[in-house]
């Protein structure tokens, strides 16, 4: 592979911001994989977020990509994957397998799309110094008319365009909305976008922890909230605290820590197969590797309010969940689920189905 910008590159990235930007391009916020896609010829790869090639995880993609991209090219964009006219991440999670039969399977099951947002390089030209609506200008050339499973993101320069965007695409899975300054340059691996999320508020019980890293303090809050059926469910974790927090909440939760996790609605998650139907802490995951993932139960007594912005499936929380307040007047039975605001579906292929935007003017 010989290219004007060559693997590994580490994609540009987004601050998060209150409220839609002024004056800006607006796409999209995927739900997947962050991939930069490199093609020289007959030869791709698919760098992840952190520069590691996701190439062999998705075979079905790379004869796509082979047969749509332009001979000599670098894309920024997102891997996803679709069920049911929605994004679906843990599909995508399934596929990061040491076993190539298992991701062939899958392949064949669950295909994945590459949806492009940027051009990094084309033919002999590096692009990481033109300005994004000359790129934008440039991607829409290369990419015009391309066809499933490869889409080019849709984009606008109109501010009430990305606000209807933030509101609809939710319910097909989408998590908020970027803006990109006209005129910046790619810079690789710095914040130099803005995102917007959704952010909702629940009141979520805390039956557990696991420690930080740094030692005996709290590194995590393991949250719950109970189902139809009464049981309570591992919806995510709570983690942002400063250290001096950390120590206090070790002293706060006390009083409701467990010799061990007998009667602990979590008791079983040692057990591989109660995996198959809950979420538990103590999983085990592709992600953490050699990661440990030990707890302390507690009585599952407490409340507290979260921040979060929208949850994987209607089952568990798809972000690191913000720590908001104690909600001592709630009790744990409250914390359903019948709390959380659903998002009105939309149709996934009402967004790549939909023509490209016009490119900004230069």
């Amino acid at each position: 592979m010989d290219l004007p910008v060559m693997p590994p590159v580490k994609p540009m990235l987004a601050k998060s911001v209150a409220a839609i930007p002024p004056g800006m391009q607006y796409e999209a916020k995927w739900d997947g994989f962050r991939a930069i896609v490199f093609r020289d010829g007959a030869e791709i790869e698919l760098g992840s977020r952190t520069g590691k090639p996701l190439t062999r995880y998705f075979p079905e993609l790379v004869e796509a990509l082979r047969e749509r991209l332009p001979q000599r090219c670098v894309l920024d964009g997102e891997i996803v994957i679709a069920r049911e006219g929605r994004l679906d991440f843990d599909a995508l999670t399934e596929r990061i397998h040491p076993a190539e039969s298992r991701v062939r399977t899958l392949a064949e099951r669950t295909p994945a799309s590459f949806v492009a947002f940027d051009l990094l390089a084309l033919d002999d030209r590096s692009l990481l110094e033109v300005p994004l609506n000359d790129r934008r200008e440039l991607l829409t050339g290369a990419l015009g008319g391309v066809t499933a499973p490869v889409h080019l993101a849709p984009a606008t320069t109109d501010a009430e365009v990305a606000r209807r965007w933030f509101e609809e695409f939710e319910g097909a899975g989408l998590d908020g909305v970027i803006a990109k300054p006209l005129t910046l340059r790619y810079r690789p691996d710095e914040r130099a976008m803005f995102k917007i999320k959704h952010e909702r508020t629940a009141d979520v019980v805390v039956a557990g922890y696991r420690f930080h890293k740094s030692g005996p303090v709290v590194g995590s809050l393991l949250l719950g909230l109970y189902d139809d059926q009464g049981v309570l469910q591992h919806v995510g974790v709570s983690a942002a605290f400063t250290m001096k927090r950390r120590a206090e909440l070790i002293e706060e939760l006390e009083p409701l820590r467990m010799e061990d996790a007998a009667g602990h609605p979590w008791a079983a998650w040692s057990q591989e197969a109660a995996h198959e139907t809950a979420r538990l802490p103590g999983a085990p995951s592709r992600w953490s590797g050699k990661k440990d993932l030990s707890w302390v139960p507690l009585r599952p007594e407490r409340v507290v309010e979260v921040a979060y912005d929208h949850m994987e499936n209607g089952a568990r929380f798809r972000h690191t969940a913000r720590f908001r307040r104690w909600r001592p007047d709630r009790t744990p039975d409250s914390c359903t689920y019948a709390q959380l605001e659903e998002p009105v579906r939309y149709d996934l292929a009402q967004i790549l189905g939909a023509p490209p935007a016009t490119p900004p003017a230069t």
